[in-house]
């Protein structure tokens, strides 16, 4: 991420912890170290699961939300312009 000249943060939920849908006004980028997390698309009708060394690129208004696996996660996040 930072050869991207991103300047991602960490963060961590619990064990199924829950996101409601939701979007966001800037692009995201999402890196799993640890655990798990099940991202819902509603509008294109998909679910996507990130494991540990996923990445997923969300672009800003995309309606999502999320579901954190069993063993928690640990995420680096950043955003980009």
């Amino acid at each position: 991420m930072s050869d991207e000249g991103l300047s991602p943060y960490s963060w961590s939920n619990g064990p199924h912890d829950i996101y409601a849908a939701h979007s966001h006004s800037y692009n995201k980028v999402i890196y799993v170290v640890q655990g798990s997390l099940t991202f819902g698309l509603p509008e294109l009708g998909r679910q996507l699961t990130l494991k540990a060394g996923d990445r997923l690129d969300l672009p800003a208004g995309t309606i999502h939300d999320a579901v954190v696996g069993s063993q928690g996660v640990t995420c680096l996040e950043a955003h980009k312009d």
